[in-house]
């Protein structure tokens, strides 16, 4: 019997589908009792990380259930930003406190609510204070967890007009003046401090 059991558990260690006792004993040896050998394998198995579990008429090794935890794997999920996300979190960045009106005026579109509500779940955005305007609209700011990731100490260290355009993301000509993030639209009147320009007060 101790060789019978030792076959079951060998059968179900390497099976990852439940097994019935027919299927069990057409592969052993003529003779064998497969089911007075799973009672055994059964008990022997009480009380361990794997137990011997009855599926329907089938049987399967499976890890206890107080141990399912152990089994969980955390993984990072890369999620792109959509172009939308990406202006509007520009736009949240350097023109803080922003209302979505404000947004959509800038871009020339309207902000989707999918758009604000991905940045507010990955906590880039948050809601700032009202304005003081009729309707009392609520604003946008960036958070810690913006400055965070992309290693600033405050929103007044992001890339000015001259280093963005250095880095090729920016044309090198002069935007159109209806452009919020210029003043004249004139490179020569950008300021020394880089890109305190691009901020309202």
């Amino acid at each position: 019997m101790a060789e019978q059991e030792r076959m079951l558990e060998a059968v179900l260690f390497a099976t990852s589908e439940p097994i019935t006792l027919r299927e069990l004993e057409a592969r052993m040896p003529h003779g064998c009792d497969a089911g007075e050998a799973m009672v055994y394998v059964r008990r022997r198995y009480e009380g361990r990380g794997v137990h011997v579990m009855k599926v329907g008429d089938a049987y399967a090794m499976r890890t206890a259930a107080d141990l399912g935890f152990l089994m969980q794997k955390e993984t990072v999920e890369i999620r792109k930003l959509s172009r939308a996300a990406i202006e509007t979190l520009a736009i949240i960045a350097y023109h803080q406190p922003v209302t979505r009106a404000e947004i959509e005026e800038i871009r020339g579109v309207s902000v989707s609510r999918g758009t604000v509500d991905q940045l507010l779940e990955m906590e880039w955005i948050r809601f700032g204070r009202r304005k003081m305007t009729p309707g009392r609209p609520v604003t946008f700011v960036v958070t810690q967890t913006f400055l965070d990731h992309f290693g600033l100490e405050n929103a007044r260290d992001l890339p000015g007009l001259k280093e963005l355009r250095s880095a090729g993301l920016l044309e090198n000509r002069p935007l159109p003046s209806s452009s919020p993030l210029l003043g004249d639209g004139d490179d020569e009147e950008e300021t020394e401090e880089g890109q305190s320009e691009l901020f309202e007060d």
